[in-house]
């Protein structure tokens, strides 16, 4: 697949769980944040409480899920980039948490699987 492919399709997935979300009562607060510490791909409001939202597509699940693919190492990048948002943005009281959004294909239509507040032990 080819790098503009790619990027409709990661564009696409996000799109997809934007509209998963919006369905059960969140709202879009910003799309694809960028910062040097990282990239938030959607963030939401849910209430009071902001949403980090780590979106991940996968053709199939052959080598683990979407969510499984959310690693320690990514989770440490995603709270970095957080901080950065909720400090530039001076937000940093505000509650928040992160989710994680899966989404793999089944024929016509796809799976979407939605971790609330995922990075809890």
């Amino acid at each position: 697949m080819d790098k503009d492919a790619h990027l409709r399709q990661g564009a696409d997935a996000e799109a997809l769980a934007c509209r998963h979300l919006s369905a059960h009562g969140l709202s879009l607060v910003q799309r694809n944040y960028h910062c040097a510490r990282g990239e938030l791909d959607l963030i939401m409001r849910d209430g009071v409480e902001l949403v980090f939202v780590e979106v991940r597509f996968r053709k199939h699940d052959h080598f683990g899920s979407g969510a499984e693919s959310v690693d320690r190492r990514k989770q440490t990048k995603l709270i970095a980039a957080a901080l950065h948002y909720l400090q530039h943005t001076r937000q940093h009281k505000q509650p928040c948490r992160f989710d994680v959004v899966a989404i793999t294909p089944r024929g016509p239509s796809h799976t979407i699987d939605w971790i609330r507040d995922a990075f809890q032990n």
